[in-house]
């Protein structure tokens, strides 16, 4: 399964959206626009950026608060980065107000994506707040954990936030 993201105007993307009904399309906006498309097959967008889905749960709705953790990994970096989420313990499907999480490995730059989707921002937060967060991220700081891992990241990550488009 891939996903794929591309960026414009809110007002053209709703138009793409729109000329493809029959794909799992989410519009997303806050400032900026997102469009994101998942799928089996290949993309309608002319240039998205690409990922290939490691590992999910829950499926994409056209609603709530979504939150993209985007992490610089390095290609020795990768094989460790991918396992540690694709043996996630999943406490995060037990935090009230979660819709859907995507690790996505990118296939034409080296920032991964971990997409979540929350009912809305409390529940992001309550998420952050909770004894699964505590748990899910025991060893970071650590030198056990990931991060203590220096040469697997080569830049900072960064956060983006959107609210899910309803439309």
């Amino acid at each position: 399964m891939k996903m794929y993201m591309t960026t414009g105007t809110l007002e053209f993307l709703k138009k793409i959206e729109k000329q493809h009904p029959d794909e799992k399309m989410v519009l997303m906006h806050e400032g900026d626009a997102l469009l994101v498309h998942e799928t089996e097959g290949e993309t309608v967008f002319e240039s998205p950026r690409s990922y290939e889905i490691v590992d999910q749960s829950g499926s994409l709705e056209k609603k709530g608060y979504a939150v993209f953790n985007n992490i610089p990994v390095s290609d020795e970096g990768r094989p460790l980065f991918e396992y540690r989420f694709k043996n996630r313990a999943g406490l995060i499907e037990e935090v009230p107000g979660f819709i859907a999480i995507r690790v996505l490995r990118p296939l034409d730059s080296d920032t991964y994506v971990i997409m979540t989707i929350w009912e809305d921002r409390k529940s992001f937060l309550g998420w952050q707040d909770s004894k699964q967060y505590q748990k899910a991220h025991e060893k970071r700081g650590t030198e056990e954990g990931i991060d203590a891992k220096k040469d697997l990241f080569p830049r900072a990550s960064y956060v983006t936030e959107y609210m899910v488009s309803e439309e």
